[in-house]
């Protein structure tokens, strides 16, 4: 994030409001006499979870401790993300990119936080969040960037009537939340099977998956999660499991560990993402899921568009 917004002190703003209210000239220069040099120390804004005052890779790090996801796990899946995002751009798949020319700066043509690396310099990085025995790293984690994204929604029946070709159908959508504590990352663990009974489907009919990669941590304990009976039963009131899906079909084109998350953006970049792989694989279904803030979640499917 290039223009965060840095906050007053808690102090200072105590003062402020004070003085906001104040009503004689003796008690705002009283107030204004008050103010220290430590009060405009600047408070940086936190990446945290409002309702449990925890950052998400504390989060993340007990829910891979939660599901045994090991280190080792975590870190496959992130060289994998990276490996992947870079064949992808090599192979000019990532075409829905546009060119920005930031002020000052040379002119940004495609994502630059794709990092192939090895499993040997990933083994180097130390916990980032919970010390020393924490298995989440910088490397694992998906990073903060800048970014902006744009889907144009609407019927079939607007869209050829203006002269455009649609790319694909957004045919069922659910929205989901849970325990923020515990649960704060499994949001597509709760809401993919939802959507799957909404649209009538199997986890093998889906031929395309793009979930959301926070962490690896999350995305292999929502994986470990779609796949266990026991899961489905205790927390989804289920006979069954959906199942996990098939790593063939799963976020072929990288993800958010290797394309970064601009808050507000990552979500379109999923759909159209789902979108043209269905083109350029031939597949009919393709199923979208992301984690949120709160302990929220969506799942949504799309439809590949007859060509």
């Amino acid at each position: 994030m290039s223009d965060v917004p840095i906050r007053h002190s808690r102090k200072m703003r105590k003062t402020m409001l004070a003085l906001n209210r104040a009503k004689t000239l003796g008690q705002r220069l009283s107030l204004i006499g008050s103010i220290r040099m430590a009060h405009l120390t600047p408070e940086l804004p936190a990446v945290a979870e409002f309702s449990t005052a925890e950052t998400m890779g504390h989060s993340a790090d007990r829910l891979a401790a939660a599901f045994g996801v090991t280190r080792l796990e975590q870190d496959e899946f992130a060289l994998r993300s990276h490996t992947l995002a870079k064949q992808a751009q090599d192979a000019g798949l990532l075409s829905d990119v546009i060119s920005f020319k930031v002020p000052g700066r040379d002119t940004v043509a495609k994502d630059n936080g794709i990092r192939p690396s090895s499993m040997e310099q990933l083994a180097k990085l130390k916990p980032a969040f919970i010390k020393p025995h924490g298995t989440v790293t910088a490397a694992n984690s998906s990073f903060l960037t800048d970014g902006a994204s744009a889907v144009l929604i609407m019927s079939e029946e607007k869209a050829l009537a203006m002269g455009y070709k649609p790319k694909a159908y957004l045919r069922d959508f659910v929205f989901v939340s849970q325990d923020p504590k515990d649960q704060l990352l499994l949001g597509p663990a709760y809401g993919t099977p939802k959507v799957l009974a909404r649209a009538g489907l199997t986890m093998d009919d889906i031929d395309v998956f793009e979930f959301h990669e926070a962490f690896a941590g999350q995305i292999m304990a929502n994986l470990k999660a779609l796949d266990s009976d026991w899961f489905a039963q205790t927390y989804m009131g289920r006979k069954a499991k959906v199942g996990a899906p098939a790593m063939e079909k799963f976020n072929l084109w990288g993800g958010s560990l290797s394309l970064g998350h601009p808050f507000g953006a990552t979500g379109c970049r999923l759909v159209t993402t789902v979108a043209h792989r269905l083109l350029k694989e031939g597949g009919q279904y393709g199923l979208v899921a992301a984690c949120a803030a709160g302990g929220q979640g969506h799942a949504m499917v799309i439809e590949a568009y007859p060509q």
